[in-house]
């Protein structure tokens, strides 16, 4: 097996391992630290505003200087010093500035390791999916093993974690192939006529319900758990459970879309979405939490695929990169910032259960409206991937 290959996969590993002690575990080290649910809704939303703003600026960075090892060296390096510092921090104002700062320099890295992995896959004419595992395979394993670590060493362990990964992310970097970043620029004028074209305005609505409770569950899972007496170990339980079951309906997902329609397999996600947040709702211990999370395959996986097809069949060819983008930074960002600030707020003043309830509202209300879009369609249309 070529070398370079084996080291961008040791690479995505060590990166997604990272990236997972972020996203998993954030949330619970603010909460060991003080942090009211709506303080740390707060933080979380600042810092997905900010990873907005920052995604298109190193992008534009690669571009310019037409390397993506390099930036991703840059960013994945600031990510490693910052996180120390902030996994060792407990003062509100300096939490909030290094939460903003990692999500200014890691979350940007996901997207342009993807396109490195691409790129690479294409030269060596493998799939980008036996490169992209690998991430998955971090992302789970990391959940499972930092859960643990914390419980036996304590919260203050997961600094050195962090940087123990982190510098073996550096150090597989340094040893990764080059390639070129896109040089495709978006006119104003074309995301206006794309803003402003009927369908993607609909679907786009559709998205937003659903991904703002997704992205909400994402900033409080641990919290939630914790708070009906489970440990920081259940906590990277369940975040192993969902990364598993991403890989597993990733893997058909391409099958399962030749299947059936797009819009159908959205309207049974946005069902499930509702089964799954009512559940954790009526929980009446951690476990149930923990367990649930298994569904993420067939509720995230399954939406998320779907409605890239379905947004690739529905607008016309010159705007498919520009609906991509799109439909990531409504599902990434701006439903993170929606989710975390409201969802903080409710967990706060109403409680976890209340928080649930509401989340299976919004995906209960996603379900109503894909009903509504659905019968919009045209036969021909629906026929088409029938």
């Amino acid at each position: 097996m070529n070398l370079e290959v084996q080291r961008l996969r040791a690479y995505n590993f060590f990166y997604f391992s990272i990236l997972s002690m972020f996203i998993s575990f954030l949330p619970v080290y603010l909460s060991f630290r003080g942090i009211a649910p709506g303080e740390l809704g707060l933080l979380v939303g600042i810092g997905s505003f900010i990873g907005i703003l920052s995604q298109p600026f190193w992008g534009m960075l690669s571009d310019r200087a037409k390397t993506l090892k390099r930036i991703i060296l840059i960013t994945v390096g600031c990510s490693v010093v910052i996180g120390f510092l902030l996994f060792t921090s407990s003062q509100f104002l300096v939490l909030l500035f290094l939460v903003a700062a990692m999500y200014f320099f890691l979350m940007p890295t996901d997207p342009l390791t993807e396109s490195l992995n691409y790129r690479v896959a294409e030269n060596h004419q493998i799939s980008f999916g036996s490169i992209r595992t690998y991430g998955a395979i971090g992302f789970a394993t990391s959940s499972l093993i930092i859960g643990w670590m914390v419980d036996l060493w304590g919260m203050e362990s997961l600094a050195w974690l962090f940087v123990g990964y982190g510098v073996l992310t550096f150090g597989f970097c340094l040893f990764v192939p080059d390639a070129p970043a896109s040089s495709k620029k978006l006119s104003f004028q074309d995301l206006k006529q794309f803003f402003f074209y009927p369908r993607t305005l609909r679907f786009f609505l559709l998205v937003l319900l659903v991904s703002t409770p997704h992205r909400t569950n994402d900033s409080f899972l641990g919290v939630y758990v914790q708070s009906l007496g489970g440990t920081t170990g259940e906590v990277g339980q369940a975040w192993f459970l969902a990364a598993v079951s991403e890989v597993v309906f990733f893997a058909i997902s391409t099958w399962i879309l030749r299947r059936w329609s797009e819009m159908r397999l959205i309207m049974i996600a946005a069902a499930l979405y509702t089964l799954r947040y009512v559940l954790c709702a009526i929980a009446p211990s951690p476990d149930w939490v923990v367990y649930l999370q298994i569904s993420q395959g067939i509720t995230f996986v399954i939406f998320y695929t779907a409605s890239i097809q379905y947004l690739y069949r529905i607008i016309p060819e010159e705007w498919k990169a520009t609906g991509q983008t799109v439909l990531a930074v409504l599902f990434f960002g701006i439903s993170g910032i929606v989710g975390s600030i409201a969802g903080g707020w409710v967990f706060q003043q109403i409680g976890g259960d209340a928080l649930y309830w509401a989340m299976a509202c919004f995906s209960f209300a996603a379900f109503l409206y894909s009903l509504l879009l659905r019968a919009k369609l045209t036969d021909q249309t629906e026929c088409s991937h029938q």
